[in-house]
């Protein structure tokens, strides 16, 4: 995902050089304006998430003042000398997010945007997303998007069919979501949970002393998707005398209430799923051959997660971004962990995946998962060197911020500008070896100060301990 965008105006170019090395370094795009009103007027503020502006601009308060009308909710960072902060008229002091000294360090400078990248992705309106809960990049899922995409606007029935665990409610929700329908009610009902004998009365509804228990009456699901979309869940499940009312509702689009014979006209429109072969029902007399061509007029088939295996780590990716909005964990894989999770079977699907993540959570809570961790199933797998590139060996996602944390502390900032400790000599080297050399010795550093506390040494690198573990593992760095 691109990162906002900071906005940088500032007439100082020493102070607005190094603001730009460490930004750019910290891969934020940037844009730098000279401090004119003019420039601040045609300056458009979208996906800007902080506005930096350097002190003793010319109208300073003029020109924050415009800044603040166009940008109200956008925070706005005074950049000062050190020590000058008492120096800055109360007025401006009111008008800004925050007083910032410059030249700074790493650590403070990263919480500022860090904060600031917060406030923007808070403010920032999430857009609603058709395609949500169908992630993947494979062709099989392409085209399951492809058919959503071309029935959704129709009001054909839909038989979705796939393997238990497929996210066959996904696609119906999302082609509620695509459809003409989608400010109306979306009603699911799951027609292999419900008793047989109680499932009429769920669809249909039932007056007041319909039956044993009918003390009041009850609307059913047909009633409640009025104008909507019902989903009717396993629907190979439903018992065959259910079958035949269900047939007459999509023919003649009324009903009635069980315990009434008051007719009631629905406008709702039918997406049904099943795990099971519908052809293999019919032929062994569970599942009726009118009511499946009733329900087959568009079929989409949702292919199994073995079956688009390259999928995976997108969507680990995105049950973990789940399970972290809903505040229930969080945890990283290793690039090992997800080749040996792309070797898996997957009986049980995309669902099987989500509860082994959650599982994970719990167990590992904000470490990172190799192939150690995994369950014992797993570890009948084995990987060669050809399915994880050498350069990604033994990196998270996590590893690779924290890489970047290391080497922006071997940027010298001060008043002068900025310059970096390391040289690239002419005949080039070993990035790679450098950085580990580089992070090794800085791991050695801080276990050395912390009289080798891992917890102390991680919250000195500031990173997680488990992280740190791996690392010590990783480089095979013993504790002094």
């Amino acid at each position: 995902m691109a990162l906002p965008r900071i906005l940088l105006i500032d007439y100082n170019k020493s102070r607005a050089q190094q603001v730009a090395t460490i930004v750019q370094f910290l891969d934020y795009p940037l844009t730098t304006l000279s401090a004119t009103d003019n420039d601040v007027a045609l300056t458009a503020f979208d996906d800007v998430m902080v506005i930096l502006v350097g002190n003793g601009i010319d109208k300073q308060a003029t020109l924050i003042k415009t800044i603040t009308d166009r940008a109200p909710k956008i925070p706005l960072v005074l950049l000062i000398d050190r020590g000058t902060g008492l120096q800055i008229a109360t007025p401006i002091q009111k008008m800004v997010t925050q007083l910032f000294e410059w030249p700074t360090i790493y650590t403070p400078f990263n919480d500022l945007l860090s904060k600031c990248k917060l406030l923007h992705a808070q403010n920032t309106p999430k857009p609603s997303s058709p395609t949500k809960g169908l992630a993947g990049k494979s062709t099989a899922i392409a085209n399951t998007r492809a058919l959503i995409a071309q029935v959704a606007e129709s009001e054909a029935t839909v038989l979705i069919l796939g393997e238990s665990g497929t996210g066959k409610e996904v696609v119906a929700q999302m082609l509620h979501r695509l459809s003409s329908r989608r400010d109306k009610p979306f009603v699911p009902v799951n027609c292999g949970a419900i008793p047989g004998e109680l499932l009429e009365s769920e669809l249909f509804g039932h007056e007041k002393g319909a039956f044993t228990g009918a003390l009041n009456s009850r609307q059913g699901r047909f009633e409640l998707a009025e104008g909507g979309t019902l989903f009717l869940d396993e629907i190979g499940d439903m018992p065959m005398t259910m079958q035949v009312k269900l047939l007459r509702v999509l023919q003649e689009r009324t009903f009635e209430r069980v315990g009434s014979n008051k007719t009631i006209e629905c406008d709702v429109r039918i997406l049904a799923a099943t795990h099971r072969q519908l052809d293999d029902e019919i032929k062994e007399h569970r599942f009726r051959e009118d009511l499946f061509y009733r329900l087959n007029v568009f079929p989409i088939e949702v292919p199994a997660l073995r079956e688009r295996v390259e999928d995976i780590p997108e969507l680990v990716q995105d049950l973990i971004a789940r399970l972290q909005a809903a505040k229930r964990g969080s945890v990283d894989f290793t690039p090992k962990a997800i080749h040996m999770l792309m070797q898996h079977h997957w009986p049980g699907n995309v669902r099987e995946l989500a509860n082994l993540i959650e599982r994970l959570t719990i167990i590992k809570p904000n470490g990172l998962v190799d192939t150690t961790d995994l369950p014992e199933k797993f570890q009948q797998y084995t990987l060669s060197t050809s399915e994880i590139q050498e350069d990604k060996d033994d990196l998270s996602v996590n590893d690779i911020a924290e890489l970047s944390a290391f080497t922006l502390e071997r940027i010298a900032i001060n008043g002068s500008g900025v310059s970096v400790i390391a040289h690239l000599p002419e005949q080039g080297i070993d990035l790679k070896e450098y950085l580990n050399d580089m992070e090794t010795d800085l791991i050695r550093q801080a276990l050395s100060d912390c009289n080798g506390v891992v917890a102390h040494a991680a919250k000195r690198l500031n990173m997680r301990r488990t992280t740190l573990v791996e690392k010590l593992r990783k480089f095979d760095v013993s504790r002094p």
